[in-house]
Order: C-alpha cells, then sequence, then structure tokens
C-alpha cells in the first residue's frame, strides 16, 4: 500500500468520526430540547454557550439519577392532598400566609420523594430534570413568595403564586422519575380526595360571600336613619331629604 493510499484512508476515516461525532452531537441536542423544553433554551441563555449548556444539563441527569427518588404511597399522597386542600381554603382569608403554607408544603413532598432541599437554585435545577414544564414557574412563585416577605407583593402577585406552586405540587405527586404512574389504589385515592377539596373549598368561597354579604348589609343598615315623625311635629326639610336618601 502506496503512501497516497495511506493518506486517503485515514483522511477517509477522519471524515467518518467527524460526520458521526456531527449525528450523534446533533441527536443530543435534540433529545436534551425535547427532555427540558424551555429550561434548555434559559440554560443556553444563561450560560451563553450551547456546548456548556448541554453539559450542565447531562451533568444534571446524572447527579438526579443518583438520587434514591421514592414515589409517594397511597397514604402519603392523601395526607398531602388534604393537607394542599387546607392550604387553599387558606388562601381566601390569608393570601400572604397561604402562599407561605404553599412553598413549604412542596419543599415537605419534594423531601419524603427523596430530593435535596438545602439550596433553592440546586433544588430547582434537580427537579428540571423530570419536571421541566413546571419548574419556572416554582422559580416565579418563589420569586413572589420572597417579595412578599418584604412587603412588595400584591394580592394578585400571590394569587399567581399559588396556581405556580398548585401546578408543581400536583406535578410532584406523579412518579415521573421512574416513567411509571401512581398505581390504582393511590389514582382512585387522590380523585376522591380531589373531589372532595373542591368541594370544600366551594363551600367555604360560598360561606365567605355570605359573609363579606351580610357585613355589607349590616353596615348599611346602622347608616340608614329613618326620621320618624310624631303627632303634631313636622318633619325639617333635612329630615325630609334624608328619608329621600335611603327610602327608594
Amino acid at each position: 500500500m502506496d503512501q497516497a493510499t495511506m493518506i486517503a484512508i485515514v483522511v477517509g476515516v477522519l471524515v467518518l468520526a467527524g460526520v458521526g461525532w456531527l449525528v450523534w452531537q446533533r441527536k443530543r441536542s435534540e433529545e436534551l430540547r425535547a427532555r427540558y423544553g424551555p429550561e434548555y433554551e434559559r440554560t443556553v441563555t444563561q450560560l451563553g454557550d450551547q456546548r456548556r449548556a448541554e453539559s450542565e444539563l447531562v451533568k444534571r441527569q446524572e447527579r438526579v439519577d443518583a438520587l434514591e427518588i421514592c414515589a409517594l404511597s397511597a397514604g402519603q399522597l392523601n395526607g398531602y392532598l388534604q393537607q394542599w386542600h387546607a392550604v387553599q381554603t387558606r388562601f381566601v382569608d390569608d393570601p400572604k400566609g397561604a402562599v407561605s403554607d404553599a412553598d413549604r408544603l412542596v419543599e415537605d413532598v419534594m423531601r419524603t420523594r427523596g430530593y435535596p432541599v438545602s439550596d433553592f437554585d440546586q433544588r430547582a435545577a434537580d427537579l428540571s430534570v423530570h419536571h421541566p414544564r413546571v419548574v419556572d414557574n416554582y422559580r416565579s412563585a418563589r420569586d413572589i413568595a420572597q417579595r412578599h416577605k418584604l412587603g412588595r407583593a400584591t394580592t394578585e402577585d400571590l394569587r399567581r403564586a399559588m396556581v405556580y406552586y398548585r401546578g408543581l405540587f400536583q406535578d410532584l405527586l406523579e412518579d415521573r422519575e421512574h416513567g411509571t404512574t401512581q398505581s390504582r389504589e393511590a389514582d382512585v385515592s387522590r380523585a376522591n380526595a380531589e373531589r372532595v377539596a373542591e368541594r370544600d373549598l366551594a363551600r367555604d368561597a360560598d360561606r365567605n360571600a355570605e359573609r363579606v354579604v351580610e357585613r355589607d348589609l349590616a353596615r348599611d343598615a346602622d347608616r340608614m336613619e329613618i326620621p320618624v315623625q310624631r303627632a303634631g311635629e313636622r318633619l325639617s326639610e333635612r329630615d325630609i331629604r334624608t328619608d329621600r336618601e335611603v327610602i327608594p
């Protein structure tokens, strides 16, 4: 085999290797983009380089795979649903307290399932592996929770935070880490608890609305001063005017 042939073979091997690497790289990029969704673009933007971002996402997956993540039992599932119902009900009268409780409840579910919870940024990164659909909303909810501690969050902000926490809470109840769904017993338990929670929440909302109406009626009644005309007395112009204002 002459030198020219050797060179041609080496060049051919290098070309094939380069093409294979590009194909592998493209396939990996597509898989990571499909897996992480918006989190993929967020990481690329944050790190400023696609290759570095993809390396970071792969490391996240390796880290989470090494954790002992477990599914919730039917009893734990039902207990957490009842706790969430209590938190959601509290929002009617105490939005700030409810948001704080929602943050703690989500953290407790993560801890029970096996996620480390000491550092929020690491917590969000770990969640992004199997819960990428809701992790950015989790960051937003956490930001609102932190701002409300400083008195900088409006009631509408708190409402949005509750919606974000509820989405993450519901996602964490699923065993996405193992690619399986909950058992039928757990599904039935959760469905029953959700129906009870929705019924009770609607009842509590109706009761709260009734209390508001009764309070407003009592306040309006206190403001009404209908003049009484005694025999032989003549109502003053002021009393007549007040009477007209009160009685339609």
